[in-house]
């Protein structure tokens, strides 16, 4: 979720700059999985995670720069539209594992694909899915990450027919 980028013109090295928007996905999914688990208010969430976002270390753990725009926008829809969104997950999943009953993490991560997909149409449906793979990759080394992208690719092409 980085790329390297050369400023030349002050003939320095290549400096690592985050993918502000991936940053925002995966902040935005700890986010969430912190509201769902540990029943933290929208309002604590926001003001914790408001320094991350800024590309700092806290706690030995280095953030990367965030787009603080784009993690208010996912945090925020994903509970505003929650009563939409679930049910789209349940239906692409099997009838005995609705979305109540999956890892809290895997669940968060579903949600926010699920509401870019929904909500966002100005962001490729492709870069969606990449992104949350990346990120489900971040948390999961077994069979989660294809789980992410065939529940989110279904979602696509569920919302592609209706158009």
């Amino acid at each position: 979720m980085s790329e390297k980028t050369t400023n030349r013109s002050a003939g320095k090295p290549a400096v690592q700059h985050a993918n502000q928007r991936g940053a925002a996905r995966l902040s935005a999914v700890q986010a969430l999985y912190q509201m769902d688990i540990g029943g933290v208010t929208l309002e604590e969430t926001l003001a914790q995670f408001a320094p991350r976002l800024k590309g700092v270390t806290l706690d030995d753990d280095t953030y990367l720069p965030a787009d603080a725009d784009y993690f208010g926008q996912i945090v925020r829809g994903v509970l505003k539209n929650q009563i939409e969104i679930d049910p789209l997950i349940d239906s692409t999943l099997p009838a005995t594992w609705p979305v109540q009953r999956i890892d809290a993490t895997l669940r968060a991560l579903l949600r926010a694909g699920a509401f870019e997909i929904l909500h966002k149409p100005d962001v490729p449906r492709a870069v969606v899915i990449s992104e949350y793979v990346d990120v489900a990759n971040a948390f999961f080394d077994e069979g989660e990450p294809g789980l992410v992208n065939a529940v989110l690719d279904k979602l696509a092409r569920t919302m592609q027919d209706r158009t």
